[in-house]
Formats: C-alpha cells, structure tokens, sequence
C-alpha cells in the first residue's frame, strides 16, 4: 500500500471514528463539509449516478430481457431423484453454469454438453446442492438434458479433510472448466449453515474438485466420483475483502448485513489462472460504516449531485443500508495446482449502492474483457428503483484488472420488472460468448423456487445479446430452446 492511500484512510479512519462518536443524534443532523471526502481506493466504482441515470433506461428494448410465452414453459424433466421411501421427487432446479473451454466458450466433452446447477426438494431451502446435466452436444430440446444426479457424494466434504470442507452445509454456485490435459475442474461456493451457537455464520469458501466422468453406455454419462478436493480461499484478513467474522462475529448481530464470498468463476490470461468471485470490500477498501456515506467517490457524477443525493441518502429511509452496503468483484490468482498464489485488489466495487452483486462472470474479446454481474433491486439503496426490478449488468476494461467502465453509458445489460409470481420471472443471467461473432447466449432459471405446485425452478428459454465496444444489445426475434447454451445447439 502506498503512502499517500495509506494517508487518506487514516483521515477516513478519523472520520469514521468521529462520526460514530457523535451518538444517535449525529445521524440526523446535516452533513458537514469537514465531513465530506473522495476517495476511490484505486478501483472502479459502481455508482449512485449512474443507477439513478440506469433508471431512464428502463423499457428500451436493447436492454429489456424477452417476453417468454408461460404456456409453452417446461420443469426440467430429468431433474429428478428418488427419495428414502422410494417416491420420485421433483426437484428446482436454479443457477446453471456450462462447463466452459479457457476462453469461456462452451466447451465440449466427449461429444457432449455439460451443464451444471444448484437444485433441491422445494420448500427445503438447505436443500441446495450442485447436480451434473449433459446432452448429446447436437440436441437442441429440454427434452434432451439427462441428469447424471448430484456431484458430490454425501461424506466426500468429510473424506476430504479439509477444516473447510468439513462444516459444509449447502453447495452454492461456481463454474467449470475443461483443462488442457481434458479434465473437468470444478469450482464452488462451499457455504456452512448460520448456526450462532456452533460459531457457523453462513461461512463461504472458494473451494474446487476434479470431477471424474464415464460413459457406461452409449448416451449416458455417469459421475465417477471427485478428486483433489480441496479449499481455495475464504477471504482472508479482512484487509481486501471482508471475511464472515466482521460482518457477523462481533458481540451482537446486524441482521441487515449481507456478506458474500461466492461464486468463483474461472478465467485464464497469458498462461495464468484466476478466480473471480462476488465478496464485499475489506478494510483496505473502503469496508462499510456511516462514513461511506460522505465519499464522493461512491456517488460519481458532479459535486452538485453529490451534495444532493448525500441529503436525500442521510434522510432516507436506505442510510442504514448504504452504510453497510460494501459489494464487490473480487479477484485471485491461482497455482496451476488450483491453490491460492495472489489476492488481488478488486476489480469493482459497490459501496453505498449495494451489497451484493452476484455471479460475476469475466471473459475477453477482440481485446477487451467484460465483466458481467447480477443484482436485485431489493438489495439496492437507488431512489426509483423497486423490488422487482431485476438486473444484469456489464462492465468492459482493456486489461483484467481494469480500469471497468460501464456498459451502455451506465452498466445497464438487461432488466425486467416481471411479477416475482409469474412462472415467467427470471434472474441469474449468465453471458456465453460464442466463437466468431459478436453475439453472445444467455442462459438464467426461471420461475421462483416454491412459488408454484406444478412449476419448478428450471432452465429459462435462452436468448441473444450482441456485444460491440462498449455497447450491447438483446437481439430482436432471438429466443432460444430453454437451456439452449450456443447458437448451434
């Protein structure tokens, strides 16, 4: 860190220090210019100017996510298991990611695509576990995906000795990748249950297999177990990016608080491996707290929106959210042994906007990389934003660890504002990009999990968006089969 970063965070330390010192009665009284500060500690920003200007965006059919027809939807119809009593059960299934080549393009094995995706027994929440899909690589219907079951067998987190592994609860998303050698690596959220007593907090670590596949018989793939099974990365000591204890190992619990460590997706530049993943700031970073709200940084535009935005921020009913609103794109570097080898300053941040910014997924084109990220409303702190609005957003740099700049002049991707109950509601988008052209998949689920008797989570109908520069758009007329995940499917 050098000196002058170093300098800053002492007088925003001050700050801090001096505005929880003033008690209740410092939140309601006006902001002081003394107070006032800029400081972006060297990373990008997703800005409150530019969700409050996103907002104007809404309704152009560049970025609105496709009108689906609900009659035509279909449960997934492999997603399926057997349960204790022997009764079929069908299963939600939601986040999906394919198994990809180095440059995130589908990758395809043995004549086979393969998917994988979170799915569990509605109205079981802990139920959340990573199953493997497959289909011949040249068929194109839902009809086609078969389910090869779940990855990891009940005792393999135990097996593992891993003092991770072992108080895994619940498998949460992550990517895959087919290596050179033609091995299927595997990366995922492993997450503990929150359990105060047991000092479990919902606990999220970086955490990668190898995964062993066989074709038994012709057109069947069955998983033959896993390997080098193995923790990669919790977050550390809080100084990059904030680790589970700070946000909920104090002496009381702020039951507002999201944190986040999760989602690793796999990218590889000059013959190097990396991990980007969903985190929030640590304390090198920014962090959270009531002085957030007084950096200008984290506002953007003018000192005219900030100064008008920070009145409405400090007396609205978002102040609490926004300062403890600390999301980030974390980034690490990884040994060719798939272990920790560098943490990485982040490549985007959220402060004061929101604290989680889910699923980053990364890849380069003609040059450049972008970053895509899904985020709620619900979890946002933007006047004019609402619970329903859902959103896909992106981000493009010429090297990968930036400088990020919006997409679309705001970072705006795709939105919608669907009813959370109709079938048609979907979220977790994920950019494919396809090899020789500007267009780009994009798969999500459909359909929230338990909302419905007879609809399951599953596999949303894919659609194109095309990438050009800075600038995408979703392609007109372009709904896909659902689960489709390349052009030529």
């Amino acid at each position: 860190m050098n000196l002058k970063r170093l300098a800053k965070q002492a007088t925003v330390l001050a700050l801090s220090t001096a505005i929880l010192a003033g008690g209740s009665g410092l939140a309601h009284a006006e902001p002081k210019a003394s107070e006032d500060y800029k400081e972006d500690y060297g990373i990008s920003h997703i800005t409150r100017a530019d969700m409050k200007a996103m907002i104007k965006q809404h309704g152009d059919v560049d970025y609105t996510v496709p009108k689906f027809d609900a009659s035509t939807i279909q449960n997934v119809p492999s997603a399926t298991r057997i349960n204790e009593q022997g009764k079929e059960i069908k299963l939600d299934v939601w986040d999906t990611w394919p198994l990809q080549n180095a440059d995130g393009t589908v990758a395809e094995y043995k004549g086979y695509h393969i998917l994988f995706g979170l799915a569990g027994k509605p109205g079981v929440p802990e139920d959340t576990f990573i199953y493997l899909f497959y289909k011949k690589a040249d068929e194109t219907s839902i009809d086609a995906w078969k389910n090869a079951g779940r990855v990891f067998d009940e005792n393999d987190n135990i097996e593992a000795n891993d003092k991770y592994l072992k108080d895994q609860s619940e498998e949460w998303s992550g990517s895959a990748t087919l290596t050179s050698d033609g091995e299927i690596r595997l990366f995922y959220t492993n997450r503990t249950e929150f359990n105060v007593e047991k000092e479990l907090y919902g606990k999220q670590t970086l955490t990668t297999a190898q995964v062993n596949i066989s074709e038994p018989k012709a057109g069947t793939l069955q998983v033959d177990g896993v390997e080098d099974y193995k923790s990669i990365f919790d977050g550390g000591d809080g100084s990059v990016y904030q680790n589970v204890l700070q946000a909920f190992g104090g002496d009381k619990i702020n039951w507002k608080e999201n944190h986040t460590f999760r989602d690793p997706h796999y990218i590889e530049e000059n013959g190097d491996k990396y991990l980007v993943f969903e985190a929030n700031t640590g304390t090198d970073y920014g962090y959270s707290g009531k002085a957030s709200l007084y950096n200008q940084a984290y506002y953007g535009k003018s000192n005219h929106f900030f100064q008008n935005e920070q009145e409405w921020l400090l007396n609205s009913p978002e102040k609490e959210y926004a300062e403890i609103a600390n999301g980030a794109i974390g980034i690490i570097e990884i040994t060719d042994d798939y272990e920790l080898k560098k943490v990485m300053e982040p490549l985007i941040a959220s402060n004061t906007v929101t604290d989680e910014i889910e699923r980053p997924n990364i890849f380069k084109k003609d040059g450049k990389w972008y970053l895509f990220t899904s985020t709620r409303g619900s979890k946002m702190t933007i006047e004019g934003v609402d619970n329903e609005d859902i959103y896909l957003l992106g981000y493009v740099s010429n090297s990968l660890t930036g400088t990020f700049k919006p997409m679309n002049k705001t970072g705006i991707v795709l939105h919608h504002d669907v009813d959370p109950f109709d079938i048609t509601w979907t979220y977790a988008h994920y950019v494919i990009p396809q090899e020789g052209t500007d267009e780009a998949v994009v798969t999500s689920y459909m359909t929230n999990r338990g909302y419905f008797e007879n609809h399951k989570s599953t596999f949303a109908p894919s659609f194109k968006i095309k990438i050009n520069g800075k600038k995408s758009s979703v392609v007109e007329d372009s709904i896909l089969q659902q689960g489709q995940l390349t052009l030529h499917d």
